[in-house]
């Protein structure tokens, strides 16, 4: 075994200690990693390229996600990269995951109960889980941004509103 003396590397770790299902793993796992006797190496891991997403909206938008459960499997964050055009709407949600976005270019519309925020580039807005909030891209040249879902986004978690 490679490594630091007195750690374990993830495969040896799996081979010693089977569990039965992906989340127990990754309990087991996140529990043995915070634990100090830390008895696991995570080695990075790459994310060769992004999985394209379908998109909600009135008009096309573009959705990479980079890490989640469509491209990595990884059930407790997701990461996408979101190019929305000019006019796109998404319908109204009340999610089961927060919602940090930072917009990269353009202006992103966050509409909830408490009001309007237009965030810019160079800004971000937090959405806590279980607020109603609608997205939206209202200037003509659209926007870019990142969207950090904490759970994984889910389509079912969104509960998107009746169109």
């Amino acid at each position: 075994m490679r490594g630091q003396p007195g750690r374990m590397a993830v495969s040896e770790c799996r081979k010693t200690f089977p569990l039965k299902s992906k989340d127990v793993e990754a309990k087991w796992f996140g529990f043995v990693a915070n634990s100090k006797y830390k008895p696991l190496i995570m080695p990075p891991v790459l994310v060769s390229k992004p999985a394209r997403v379908a998109a909600a909206g009135t008009k096309p938008k573009l959705i990479d996600e980079y890490i989640g459960r469509v491209n990595t499997e990884t059930q407790g964050l997701s990461v996408a990269h979101m190019r929305s055009p000019g006019g796109w709407v998404e319908p109204g949600q009340t999610p089961d995951f927060d919602e940090y976005t930072v917009v990269l270019r353009g202006t992103l519309r966050v509409e909830s109960q408490q009001g309007v925020l237009e965030v810019k580039a160079g800004q971000a807005v937090l959405t806590p889980k279980g607020e109603w909030v609608r997205y939206s891209t209202p200037e003509p040249d659209g926007a870019e941004y990142i969207a950090v879902c904490h759970p994984a986004f889910t389509l079912d978690g969104a509960h998107r509103d009746q169109e």
